[in-house]
């Protein structure tokens, strides 16, 4: 049955991106989690491929294509491997679209080309180390000064930061004092070859092992005034919103990397043989596989209504949330159902369903813990 959300360039879209996963990550996402290497190759595949400018304009170098192709290359992705999902999603949501959406003209044409057709990847630097869920405890500062920005402090946990790709992070920064204790927050967009910005490769990860996390520090790292995102003092409502169309993404991974888990079961079930029949003939394991679908089929329904509002230019931040937090929920539930299946087999490395259990973990973290979503949820409900 179609989905009503999708036309026909969706399915195309999605094939496309399907054959891709499946001829080019899925070979080698065992070998790169094993031995957490970030692959520019397939990186630059599919910065061939148009997936990491897929809903740019295209005036700047963009496909153009509306949210809901995006979230579907994304779900893609991650039905096979959540590292790749993890780099194509942090830099469509986070790098490129608080640029396109606040840059000046001037800013657009400086940074987006390189984002683009210059195949670099750019990072949103906001978790500090004390800066996780409060947002608004960022300790890096930037002082104005002369013209230029002053910048000092540190951001961790960062994707797409640290290998050769990447081409520099746009930082929230304490710029002054509002007074009563609160904090003046900015948005300034910083090239990694500006001196007194170094990177440190994270390595010691229990998920995306295949993707680009690290972290940054900015010792009298000096840029333009005229590099400040938007409007000075509008900082935290800058990233906030971003984090808005970033939920999105992140829902998209849960979606598709439980999608992938069910197929694992679906298969092994159907193969495994105990007591003289399929496991999947049993009723508890056809149980399993009965909730993991219903689960699967609201998620990804929820989820594309979501980017349907945003496409339509309505609001879309409870629902944004409500997708993230119940897909990254039902990915731990599936895929744990998933590995229950598979029995200890399950519990190898070489079963793809082991690396599943370990990149799921992130989801229920990363852009808003569930905790936070619940919270952003019944704001918006007026409960809060």
């Amino acid at each position: 049955m179609r989905d009503p959300f999708l036309n026909n360039a969706h399915y195309e879209l999605r094939q496309q991106v399907r054959d891709f996963a499946e001829t080019e990550i899925k070979p080698r996402a065992a070998a790169l989690d094993e031995k957490s290497l970030f692959s520019t190759e397939l990186t630059m595949k599919m910065f061939d491929m148009g997936l990491l400018r897929i809903n740019l304009a295209e005036e700047y170098g963009g496909k153009g294509l509306d949210t809901l192709s995006y979230i579907i290359a994304v779900e893609e992705l991650a039905r096979v491997d959540g590292s790749q999902a993890a780099t194509v999603a942090a830099h469509n949501s986070l790098g490129i679209a608080p640029i396109s959406t606040y840059g000046t003209e001037e800013q657009k044409k400086r940074f987006l080309p390189l984002l683009t057709t210059g195949r670099k990847l750019w990072a949103f630097g906001l978790t500090e180390p004390n800066a996780g869920s409060d947002s608004n405890n960022t300790e890096t500062t930037a002082s104005l000064e002369n013209g230029k920005w002053v910048i000092n402090g540190a951001k961790i946990y960062i994707t797409n930061v640290s290998s050769d790709m990447a081409g520099g992070i746009t930082v929230q920064a304490v710029t002054g004092d509002k007074g009563q204790g609160r904090k003046e927050l900015s948005v300034i967009l910083v090239n990694r070859e500006t001196p007194g910005y170094s990177v440190e490769t994270i390595q010691s990860k229990m998920m995306w092992r295949g993707a680009d996390t690290g972290k940054v520090q900015f010792d009298q790292v000096l840029v333009p005034e005229e590099n400040i995102l938007g409007t000075r003092g509008e900082g935290s409502r800058i990233m906030l919103a971003t984090l808005d169309g970033g939920r999105l993404s992140i829902a998209a991974m849960g979606l598709g990397l439980a999608q992938g888990a069910f197929e694992m079961a679906m298969e092994y079930a159907s193969k495994r043989v105990q007591f003289g029949r399929p496991i999947r003939s049993f009723q508890v394991n056809s149980f399993k596989l009965a909730d993991m679908a219903t689960k699967i089929e609201l998620g990804r329904t929820l989820l594309y209504k979501a980017c349907w509002l945003k496409d339509q230019k309505l609001p879309f931040g409870k629902e944004a949330a409500m997708a993230k937090l119940y897909t990254s929920e039902i990915a731990r539930e599936i895929v744990n159902e998933s590995l229950q299946i598979h029995g200890a087999h399950g519990l190898m490395k070489e079963n793809p369903v082991e690396r599943f259990y370990r990149d799921q973990r992130i989801l229920e973290i990363g852009e808003g813990t569930s905790e936070i979503l619940r919270m952003v949820i019944s704001r918006h409900l007026g409960v809060r």
